[in-house]
């Protein structure tokens, strides 16, 4: 009795210190913990709450009219969207809670409450009205945007509906564009916004920008960032040198070349794909290219790396699928069928081509019927004879590739194409036609295949590649369902794996061939401090805790 008594007091002590060592454990990793949230409040207090950032070539803050990239950019702190975009490129609520499409064309917009211009005055659906009528009357870069929109319907001051001429599937990704204030708009002012930061001075120097008291978002979102100078200038190297001197935080551009200006020390860079991609589209009803494997043949004997490393100095990224740029609803980077010739030449090995005199070809029987009438001199009657006979024709493996004969690089990507392929024994003929002919030939599909460069949208519709009057003349029964799906349905698991199918359609049938997409590049001063998320739709994204 007495042994299991001291055994039941150790048992006890032993429990008593353990317990002991994780209270003080737990004490010491919580007072680490608000040690360095004090820390962090303390940097964050101590930050520099203003930062200059520059636009070269100016032309207006008037987001309707502006033709300028970096002002479009800047513009997004000062006016906001219906809809907005996440840094993966997701739809989020701005302006707009609630968006439902009621029908194929019809859809209802709830508005948010309690939203105010920078001037005081509340934000309703007639704003929303008016800017989508500016917008169609105006060369704005958000007139595609709304060029299905036929109508639309001020419900009350919070909601209102909008008509499309035709069904245009995710539409509500079209709802990005900035909103502007009604009562306080002209093509020579500045209109009212609603966003984070208002303009208090624009003058020729600059422009400056405070946060926006009357901002909606204010209550949940913290900005310690509290002042933005723009500076302006006359051309993009007095920007670039002035980023390289310390007086610009910040630079966005799509520029290659940009190294030459700033330099590769002394600044922090993000890089990305931007929303430039070029590909072939290959005409799928041609005698020749209507064969999956030709057009796999072509796939394979195209070294993309070269292109890219030749004609742009490693100054792009290689293309495998238009919708690999970072959206949320397309995560699968392997959509290529990757560089391997001789399994080109084993593809078309397989579909009857025989190379010869360093050129493909195939032979090919067309069999023919010749008619003889013969007349009988007793009888006055006439027979009739048949005979069959079959003609031999070689067809040597030729096609052409269409590409605008104005875009010099172009021209030399095609030029690049027409060299790889002709190594392998497939003969190009590049074909530079003017602008209005290369956009007729595409039109009426024109072409054997055709060099093409579209700016992809965040709106994640494959119509262009996938829907009826696609560039490739290309239909199959199962990618047509998918389509339906895709337009029926709010199911982002089942999105995904749609999308996931029809990138499998896009590498084993080979309608297309991604080729490469430009660079998107931001670039910051090492003292720029914060949380940087960039996109090529927006390089704001938390904005609100930048500082110095």
């Amino acid at each position: 009795m007495r042994s299991n008594f001291f055994k039941y007091i150790f048992i006890i002590f032993v429990i008593g210190i353990m317990v002991f060592a994780i209270y003080k454990i737990r004490t010491e990793e919580e007072q680490k913990s608000q040690m360095q949230q004090s820390q962090q409040a303390t940097e964050s207090e101590n930050r520099v709450k203003e930062i200059n950032l520059g636009i070269a070539e100016y032309d207006t803050m008037n987001p309707i009219i502006s033709k300028n990239k970096n002002v479009q950019d800047i513009q997004k702190l000062i006016y906001e969207p219906l809809i907005n975009l996440t840094s993966d490129y997701k739809t989020e609520s701005c302006l707009a809670t609630e968006w439902a499409k009621q029908s194929e064309t019809t859809y209802l917009i709830k508005l948010r409450e309690n939203v105010k211009w920078s001037d005081g005055t509340p934000f309703t659906a007639e704003d929303v009205r008016f800017t989508i009528d500016r917008l169609k009357e105006t060369s704005s870069i958000y007139t595609y945007n709304v060029q299905s929109v036929v109508q639309v319907d001020v419900v009350d001051d919070l909601t209102l509906k909008i008509t499309l001429d035709r069904e245009v599937p995710f539409f509500e990704y079209d709802l990005n564009f900035p909103i502007v204030q009604s009562s306080n708009y002209s093509n020579e002012g500045v209109p009212g916004g609603t966003g984070k930061y208002v303009i208090t001075e624009n003058n020729e120097q600059s422009i400056i920008m405070q946060k926006n008291e009357n901002w909606w978002g204010s209550k949940d979102t913290h900005l310690s960032l509290e002042k933005i100078t723009v500076n302006k200038y006359s051309t993009l190297g007095e920007m670039y040198n002035s980023f390289k001197i310390g007086n610009v935080d910040m630079i966005s551009t799509d520029n290659t070349n940009l190294q030459q200006y700033i330099g590769k020390i002394g600044y922090n860079e993000k890089q990305m794909q931007g929303r430039e991609h070029t590909f072939l589209a290959i005409n799928t009803q041609n005698s020749i290219l209507q064969s999956v494997k030709v057009r796999k043949a072509i796939a394979y004997s195209l070294d993309k790396d070269n292109i890219v490393s030749s004609i742009f100095n490693n100054m792009a990224y290689t293309s495998n699928f238009p919708l690999e740029f970072g959206t949320w609803i397309y995560q699968n980077q392997n959509g290529s069928s990757g560089y391997n010739p001789e399994q080109g030449k084993q593809e078309l090995t397989e579909d009857g081509w025989t190379f010869r005199n360093n050129r493909w070809q195939k032979s090919t029987t067309v069999a023919t019927v010749d008619n003889q009438v013969t007349a009988r001199a007793r009888t006055s009657r006439t027979t009739k004879t048949t005979k069959k006979r079959s003609t031999s024709t070689t067809q040597r493996l030729e096609l052409n590739l269409l590409v605008k004969a104005s875009d010099a690089t172009k021209v030399a990507v095609a030029e690049n194409i027409k060299a790889q392929l002709e190594t392998l024994g497939i003969t190009i003929n590049v074909v530079q036609a003017g602008d209005a002919s290369y956009a007729e030939n595409l039109r009426n599909k024109n072409y054997d295949i055709a060099l093409c460069t579209m700016n992809i949208s965040p709106n994640p519709s494959l119509e262009l590649f996938f829907g009826e009057g696609n560039y490739a003349n290309y239909s199959n029964d199962e990618v047509s369902e998918i389509m339906k799906e895709i337009k029926n349905t709010n199911d982002e698991e089942i999105l995904k794996n749609d999308f996931q199918r029809l990138s499998e359609f896009y590498r084993n049938d080979i309608p297309y061939i991604s080729l490469y997409s430009n660079r998107y590049t931001v670039v910051y001063s090492v003292g720029l401090q914060g949380e940087f998320s960039p996109n090529w739709y927006s390089s704001f994204y938390g904005v609100q805790t930048w500082g110095k």
